[in-house]
């Protein structure tokens, strides 16, 4: 570790001129961040504005890098400096952001749903968020109900819609209204609209 490198270590574990006992390996440390996010290297280095070649040694403890290096793999992580040689506490991952551009998002076309997954570079999620267009403007469209394991937020960002749900009545639904149930109760939307309408859905894992 060169000398910028080591009083960085020092300062983001707040030990001031002190020594750490363990040194961190900052390779190892980049590559969970990088993982933590489910990058491939060549995605990785793209943020970064990096070489591949370099993370790839960075990674792999065969270089050290300089410390605008450093600043680069902070920045295009979205995270401090001191981050990077600071360990995750145990059980949890540090850093996980994912933004996605308007229109950007990955497409996945239903009969009745128009959906556009977000934060798809995220693996492990706990929550599964989606904008969709609604197509369907009948309840028959739909073969049966819509279920599955986990609980579900819908939030209604243009248009009319009307959820019908296997316990309830159906609810008449415009923007800016929201709804919170049980995803593995029976539940389908409709459109009023002219036009499609475009929601928001937000879908626990379980």
């Amino acid at each position: 570790m060169s000398p910028n490198n080591a009083h960085m270590f020092r300062i983001a574990r707040g030990g001031g001129t002190q020594e750490p006992g363990e040194p961190l390996n900052l390779g190892v440390r980049v590559r969970e961040l990088r993982k933590a996010r489910g990058w491939t290297l060549e995605q990785a280095a793209s943020q970064a504005g990096l070489a591949r070649s370099t993370l790839s040694k960075i990674e792999n403890g065969q270089m050290s890098p300089t410390y605008e290096a450093l600043k680069k793999l902070a920045v295009g992580m979205e995270i401090s400096v001191p981050q990077l040689f600071t360990p995750p506490r145990e059980g949890q991952i540090n850093g996980r952001m994912a933004v996605t551009r308007a229109a950007r998002g990955m497409p996945y076309p239903t009969a009745t749903y128009e959906h556009e997954l977000l934060a798809g570079t995220l693996t492990n999620k706990r929550m599964m968020p989606y904008s969709a267009r609604i197509r369907a403007r009948r309840i028959e469209e739909f073969d049966g109900w819509v279920r599955h394991d986990g609980e579900e937020f819908l939030y209604v960002l243009t248009g009319v819609v009307r959820l019908f749900t296997e316990f309830y009545e159906p609810v008449e639904m415009r923007r800016g209204d929201s709804a919170y149930y049980d995803a593995a109760m029976g539940h389908n939307l409709i459109s009023l609209s002219a036009e499609d309408a475009t929601v928001l859905w937000v879908t626990s894992r379980g």
